[in-house]
């Protein structure tokens, strides 16, 4: 792809943020197709398991919040400035998916070994068929163009290793997974299957209720109880799954006593909930921290509730600098929090922890 081309696409897909919240970028459908071209090759010159190492940011589902995603860049920095791995459902639901996908591919066609997009269930046209993506293409541009996007869906990698110790991926655990090398093997380009290793890795969810396998709720795929992940990071050597998937009041979520965490990173998701996003920044030394975005309507509103009956702390006075933070203790009895920041201006959290 011309690179020229490349740069003046991001150039107009980063300067809609200086606009109108909702405002299209100006891209051809022409364009577009070029970008999923260039973005399809590289994907498939990457093997499927990613084998990544830190310093990297991680990000969980977007669903066309292009805003929240423009939001994520201006904290954690935009690429090249930063390391970046997502982990899937960057389309469906909000409104502005093909400007999310877009920015997304830009960047990992920009920038092929700092920036990387796992699969999710909502690339795989079948479910983006139902949930706004098929729609949105069709209305702005074509079908022809939807199916372009699906062709290069069914090229994404699924899973990525982070220094050999953080597994990441969309759903979750799979019975079928023995070895880290079957994902290496699974065949691309394809459609997601409606059962197997592809599609728990992209569709199974953890769950207290039971130990070890059950059907999931959503009729597809398994949960997988907190004995599953203890039993499969001591056989494979590895100190943390990461995974999206599900919506999570807080943006992240830990499960099986720290073992397994849930990013997401869309916050007040839908506009129905009033959940906030999380990014994790993993360092040199593993040490993972949680940069938190709260809803964009209740950072205006200086509201610190939600209808999860979350309470963030309550700072009594907003009038600050922009450079001005607050360390509060939250009296969380948990040995892994070390502090949770405030930035009072922008509503900006980080939530330190180490990883034993």
């Amino acid at each position: 792809m011309d690179p020229a081309l490349l740069d003046d696409i991001i150039r107009r897909l980063l300067e809609v943020k200086n606009l109108k919240p909702g405002k299209n970028a100006q891209l051809s459908e022409s364009e577009i197709k070029q970008l999923c071209a260039a973005a399809k090759e590289i994907f498939l010159q990457q093997p499927n398991l990613l084998e990544l190492e830190a310093p990297i940011k991680i990000c969980g589902d977007v669903h066309g919040q292009y805003s929240d995603l423009l939001r994520l860049f201006d904290y954690g920095g935009y690429p090249p400035q930063a390391n970046y791995l997502f982990l899937g459902d960057y389309v469906d639901r909000g409104k502005q998916s093909l400007e999310t996908i877009c920015l997304l591919l830009a960047y990992k066609v920009k920038y092929p070994e700092n920036f990387f997009l796992l699969r999710g269930n909502h690339e795989c046209a079948s479910v983006n068929r139902i949930y706004g993506f098929y729609d949105e293409c069709k209305r702005r541009f074509s079908v022809k163009l939807w199916k372009t996007f699906t062709d290069c869906f069914n090229c994404l990698p699924v899973s990525a290793l982070i220094d050999e110790k953080i597994l990441c991926m969309h759903g979750g655990l799979s019975p079928e997974l023995n070895k880290l090398d079957q994902i290496l093997n699974l065949n691309r380009p394809t459609d997601v299957p409606d059962t197997g290793l592809l599609c728990d890795l992209l569709w199974s969810d953890p769950s207290n209720e039971a130990q070890g396998w059950a059907m999931n709720d959503r009729g597809v795929s398994y949960t997988f109880g907190p004995d599953k992940v203890a039993e499969f990071l001591e056989k494979h050597d590895l100190d943390l799954i990461c995974r999206a998937h599900q919506v999570v009041e807080d943006g992240y979520e830990f499960f099986a006593n720290r073992q397994l965490v849930t990013i997401f990173s869309a916050p007040n998701y839908c506009g129905e909930f009033d959940n906030a996003g999380a990014m994790m920044s993993v360092d040199e030394t593993l040490m993972c921290s949680f940069q938190i975005l709260k809803p964009a309507r209740k950072m205006l509103a200086g509201s610190t509730n939600n209808k999860f009956g979350f309470k963030l702390p309550v700072i009594s006075s907003y009038q600050q600098t922009a450079a001005t933070y607050y360390y509060v203790d939250i009296g969380i009895p948990m040995p892994a929090l070390l502090k949770l920041i405030l930035h009072v201006c922008s509503g900006f959290f980080v939530v330190m922890k180490i990883y034993a």
